[in-house]
């Protein structure tokens, strides 16, 4: 009797040792438990919110490129443009297109030459006009025809209000440079935001674009 009554002491000893290190155990691990959930839902909160600013930069900035070209060479240059930035292409067409006797410079009586020899010509454009609403970078691409801008760009930016968007001018040319372009541009626009511009060849690399438009931020 004595001997079976040790045993049962010993037993329930044994069994309240037990329990002891198995409550101590989870006391121990819940307030781990509770702060990797706790840190978990941060991260996720933290991920959450970075994606939403980072969804948000994005919608609120849309690019434009508009361009005219009578022979393809600045249309290849806008496209790429456009491909790097993610931006819309829109072309400004003539609605009397050009010939090419039209683009004859040697003839002071072509078109083109009469008509950059008038500063007030204002030649019409093909279309609907294009919504600027919501674009907040346009960049605005042309050949350089006797040293300055296709008349066509001035019927351009004088038919639009460019308040609130930053306005990027870029050209292609055999040699000659931008010129007072982008200043004639800006004078005629009255509005916008108006960066410098750049002259390129027409066969310009795709990295040399990207190093440029990097370059403007």
């Amino acid at each position: 009797m004595k001997t079976k009554k040790l045993f049962r002491i010993a037993l329930l000893l044994l069994l309240s040792a037990v329990l002891a290190a198995c409550r101590a155990g989870t006391d121990s691990e819940a307030p781990q438990t509770q702060a990797a959930d706790t840190a978990a839902g941060v991260t996720a909160a933290a991920d959450t919110a970075a994606g939403g600013a980072e969804s948000a930069e994005s919608a609120s900035e849309r690019v434009l490129v508009a361009v005219f070209s009578a022979t393809g060479t600045t249309r290849s240059v806008a496209e790429k443009i456009a491909a790097i930035t993610g931006g819309d292409l829109y072309e400004i067409q003539a609605a009397n297109p050009y010939t090419d006797a039209d683009l004859n410079w040697h003839d002071s009586k072509s078109r083109t030459s009469v008509e950059q020899n008038d500063k007030s010509a204002r030649p019409e454009i093909a279309g609907e006009p294009i919504s600027l609403d919501g674009y907040t970078t346009i960049y605005v691409g042309f050949p350089i025809w006797w040293g300055e801008e296709p008349r066509i760009l001035d019927t351009f930016v004088e038919s639009y209000d460019f308040t609130g968007i930053t306005m990027i001018p870029f050209c292609t040319s055999s040699s000659s440079g931008l010129g007072r372009s982008g200043k004639n541009l800006e004078e005629h626009a009255q509005s916008g935001v108006w960066l410098d511009g750049k002259r390129f060849a027409g066969g310009v690399s795709e990295k040399e674009l990207r190093a440029w438009i990097e370059g403007l931020k």
